[in-house]
């Protein structure tokens, strides 16, 4: 099975920012064998339901800076490190 790395911009209206007529937007990164799949995952996120999002645009990730990218499925779940403002401003 052939997967690949697509970003889903979602779109969704936050009662806490604007009294909810400002549109918020979010990025959500889905392993899936096409856009239709990716799709279909994504309605499945909870924060996704649980927010009212709706799908802004869909787009595959296959090379980043001149390189490839390849998902290989793995047992291991821990994320990526995450390097917060404060940190970020050190390097």
């Amino acid at each position: 099975m052939n997967m690949k790395l697509y970003m889903v911009h979602v779109g969704y209206y936050d009662l806490e920012n604007g009294e909810g007529i400002y549109e918020s937007h979010k990025n959500f990164f889905v392993a899936a064998q096409d856009p239709k799949e990716a799709k279909a995952k994504t309605f499945e996120l909870e924060e996704f339901v649980n927010n009212k999002m709706h799908i802004d645009g869909i787009k595959e990730i296959s090379s980043v800076q001149g390189y490839e990218v390849n998902l290989i499925k793995s047992d291991n779940t821990q994320d990526g490190e995450v390097i917060g403002y404060d940190e970020s401003k050190e390097l």
